[in-house]
């Protein structure tokens, strides 16, 4: 593991700096996905608004009141919440609050409060995103209501008396919330215990009217130490937006991604493999003749797998294919293995994708190609024929089994704290894949 550690360190070193901060994955919030995330932050908006505005504690919300408590504010409901888009800049708030508020001890009004706050986005000195408050704009209205209808009027004097410091940091407080989940989208995920995936955001969102674009880039850690990937030899930038799109949300990952995602867990040791084969020595020696003086007793034959080469993911429309480079080394003895003979194994499986919450789920079709070819022996010239005949049927069997024992826990996909991704479709293209889904916010279990 030390040495691992080194070898990383020592390769990074070799990587050149701009290759390092290049995209290979990203998402599009669509206008769908900003309102469903209004929708879902109203009871919050409310809570956090009702704390501070009726807290006896609190500054009082009027200027002209001679007393604190002349204006007691004792209701707040949130009629209204919406987020829209600003092309090029970031986001507009717009919340309705109706307060009762209790100017003497015997009468309430009701007063409809509007808040009007631009949002953008930026990123932070530490790299996560983080929503800030750029102008912020408050009016109040008093309700006047009879039996028949309600109608309200302008109240310049409560538009003047209004503490617009006070609410204008309502609203940052508003932000916490959301910061905290951006800050979630940067953490560590492992994929094996030595294994981790994180995802840094390259620069603040782009905004625009079909939606907010993000470009991530993909970054391992093997052991704990970051380990530099393979340059991508096409540089990834995120699909166009569809404005007719009726997801909230959809991800986008480069072929690049998943070769990333293979080439870190080879580099991890994951995918070396033991495969046991119904083979002896004895029966061995019956095809070739030269094993039975190599071993005077019958023992069983066993195959290690390790990869000369790294992984390769392959995307075309409507498919992924994924490439291994093998070489399988065949001996025998317990507990000390002594080869003595290396086939190489080239082969191609079809890729499955889905999603299940927040991880993409990989898995290995069977093998749809297989080339096997002698690397080195100790017991002289075996045909082809002859390879296949022996080792084709585990080595079929076992590689594609094998990994997807590594793959089955899945993989985080880049998302915030609090959601889950429904409502998933996922489209294979040339070169990237997108995948298409709705947010949905889970309930907080109390324990």
């Amino acid at each position: 593991m030390a040495k691992l550690r080194t070898l990383s360190l020592l390769l990074s070193l070799l990587v050149p700096a701009h290759a390092t901060r290049s995209p290979d994955c990203g998402g599009i919030l669509t206008p769908s996905g900003l309102s469903y995330l209004a929708e879902v932050s109203k009871p919050h908006t409310e809570a956090v608004l009702r704390q501070d505005l009726t807290a006896p504690a609190a500054p009082d919300l009027f200027l002209s009141s001679p007393e604190p408590s002349r204006n007691q504010i004792n209701s707040v409901k949130v009629t209204e919440l919406s987020l829209s888009l600003v092309p090029d800049s970031g986001l507009r708030l717009s919340i309705d609050v109706d307060l009762g508020i209790t100017p003497a001890p015997s009468t309430t009004k009701a007063m409809r409060l509007s808040i009007l706050a631009d949002l953008h986005v930026e990123m932070n000195p530490e790299g996560n995103l983080e929503l800030v408050t750029s102008t912020c704009k408050t009016t109040v209205e008093e309700m006047q209501s009879t039996e028949e209808v309600e109608s309200k009027s302008s109240s310049s004097d409560a538009d003047k008396e209004i503490n617009i410091g006070k609410i204008c940091l309502e609203v940052s407080k508003l932000l916490l919330s959301p910061n905290e989940q951006l800050i979630s989208l940067t953490a560590q995920f492992p994929i094996t215990p030595s294994c981790q995936v994180q995802y840094l955001p390259l620069a603040a969102p782009v905004v625009s009217e079909q939606g907010i674009t993000i470009s991530l880039q993909t970054t391992f850690q093997v052991a704990g130490v970051a380990i530099p990937l393979p340059v991508s030899p096409v540089p990834f930038s995120m699909p166009e937006p569809v404005s007719s799109s009726p997801s909230h949300l959809t991800l986008a990952f480069s072929e690049h991604f998943y070769t990333s995602l293979f080439f870190a867990l080879e580099l991890a040791g994951a995918f070396n493999m033991t495969i046991l084969s119904p083979l002896t020595t004895a029966t061995m020696a019956q095809k070739i003749t030269q094993m039975g003086s190599l071993f005077q007793e019958d023992l069983p034959v066993v195959l290690q797998a390790v990869f000369r080469s790294s992984p390769q993911v392959v995307l075309e429309e409507g498919k992924a294919a994924l490439k291994l480079f093998l070489t399988i080394h065949v001996g025998a003895g317990s507990p000390a293995f002594q080869s003595f003979l290396s086939v190489n194994a080239d082969m191609s499986a079809g890729l499955l994708l889905r999603v299940a919450d927040t991880r993409m789920m990989i898995s290995a079709a069977a093998i749809e190609d297989i080339e096997l070819s002698l690397a080195a022996s100790d017991v002289g010239p075996v045909p082809a024929a002859l390879l296949e005949e022996l080792f084709l049927p585990p080595i079929r069997e076992e590689v594609p089994a094998q990994m997807n024992v590594v793959l089955s826990g899945g993989v985080f996909l880049p998302h915030v704290a609090s959601f889950t991704y429904t409502d998933v479709n996922i489209v294979i293209h040339k070169d990237y894949v997108l995948v298409p889904c709705n947010l949905e916010l889970q309930e907080r279990v109390v324990g």
